[in-house]
């Protein structure tokens, strides 16, 4: 299984959620995009233990499975047609989680999250 994995999710996996850490331990190959990393980022300075989540996260970041998703142009042409698609549904959902489901679009994965707004967008298949 190849997935792009949310904060939401990522959370759950450090927290020792059990149906994360086996999800995250059974993928193939596990992509976090980029709104994810910085959602994760301004928490942590928020937090009281800054330095040990990033130390978590830099040990995820360096699996050799985990790679970090970055917007191109068909990115940018997925979220438009998500946003369209949602304005016309009168569906808004998060900005970000926007961006994710046009990354998810555009490398062809499964999404890994428990936000239930992404069940507004049928073309985005999750994981179960």
């Amino acid at each position: 299984m190849n997935a792009v994995i949310d904060t939401s999710r990522y959370t759950d996996f450090c927290n020792n959620d059990p149906v994360a850490v086996e999800r995250v331990r059974t993928a193939d190959n596990l992509y976090l995009p980029f709104v994810s990393l910085a959602e994760l980022r301004s928490g942590f300075l928020f937090g009281t233990q800054a330095r040990q989540n990033e130390q978590t996260l830099n040990r995820f970041l360096n699996s050799p499975r985990v790679t970090v998703l970055y917007p191109t142009t068909q990115t940018v042409r997925n979220f438009s047609q998500i946003f369209y698609q949602l304005r016309q549904q009168d569906t808004p959902i998060p900005t970000n989680d926007m961006w994710i489901a046009a990354l998810v679009v555009e490398h062809d994965l499964l999404l890994f999250s428990r936000d239930p707004h992404f069940s507004h967008l049928p073309q985005i298949p999750r994981v179960r």
